[in-house]
């Protein structure tokens, strides 16, 4: 099954996000909209991550009070640990309200290798069957502007510890998440991953999502554009 992710006009954007460098040379930019900010993973003194968790948490939640902007930096410190160890090349977390009701949600971009195939297209094929061998959730092959992909939705669940929620023990918490794999052709692979425990919130993450991931663009050394499949435009 194929599908087509479009990028609606009307979605509120700023500056596209920080280039990602990868081995020969392919840069990867994408459009991050307003209500999506940074997360310091890649800040190796700890007084300057909580000085910008602190700075995060004022802008995000300008009229709550200490209590609230507190919880909300532990729960992006937690978030956040581990993730360049993991390969996570960037993140950015969104607050929302939908109704009355607090949504929040992460984004992940990180880098693998590709499954061993011959060009991009089996390799989209491969990571397409072993997602679907390992029952991950609803898996699909898109065509991004950028070129072939594989989306997968599924649930898990997060350990949400006790300081978190009032409690001395940790809950596990549901939570729903969208996969994007996009192959690249220097046997590297994009996962850009959308997750939230708050589905009141997710008709709005999913399609700020869609948003995100239709302006993915590729680009080689020279600046000139690059697209992994005749189906992108």
């Amino acid at each position: 099954m194929t599908t087509t992710v479009e990028l609606p006009a009307l979605v509120k954007t700023k500056d596209v996000a920080p280039t990602a460098l990868r081995p020969d040379d392919i840069f990867l930019r994408w459009i991050l909209p307003e209500i999506f900010h940074e997360l310091p993973i890649n800040v190796k003194d700890d007084d300057a991550a909580v000085q910008l968790l602190e700075d995060l948490a004022d802008k995000v939640l300008p009229g709550a009070g200490y209590d609230e902007k507190t919880k909300f930096g532990v729960m992006c410190a937690l978030a956040i640990d581990g993730l360049p160890a993991a390969g996570v090349e960037y993140a950015a977390v969104c607050l929302t309200v939908s109704g009355e009701t607090p949504c929040i949600a992460t984004l992940f971009v990180s880098f693998m290798d590709s499954p061993e195939a011959m060009g991009v297209s089996a390799v989209v094929k491969e990571i397409s069957s072993s997602l679907h061998l390992a029952e991950r959730g609803d898996v699909s092959i898109v065509e991004l502007p950028c070129g072939a992909a594989v989306a997968c939705i599924g649930n898990r669940e997060a350990e949400i510890p006790g300081e978190l929620v009032d409690g001395e023990q940790g809950v596990a918490l549901p939570t729903s998440y969208i996969q994007v794999y996009v192959p690249l052709p220097n046997d590297t692979t994009v996962l850009m991953e959308i997750s939230t425990p708050t589905m009141s919130g997710w008709e709005v993450f999913s399609t700020v999502f869609g948003n995100i991931v239709s302006s993915i663009r590729l680009f080689k050394a020279d600046g000139s554009p690059l697209i992994t499949s005749s189906g992108g435009a």
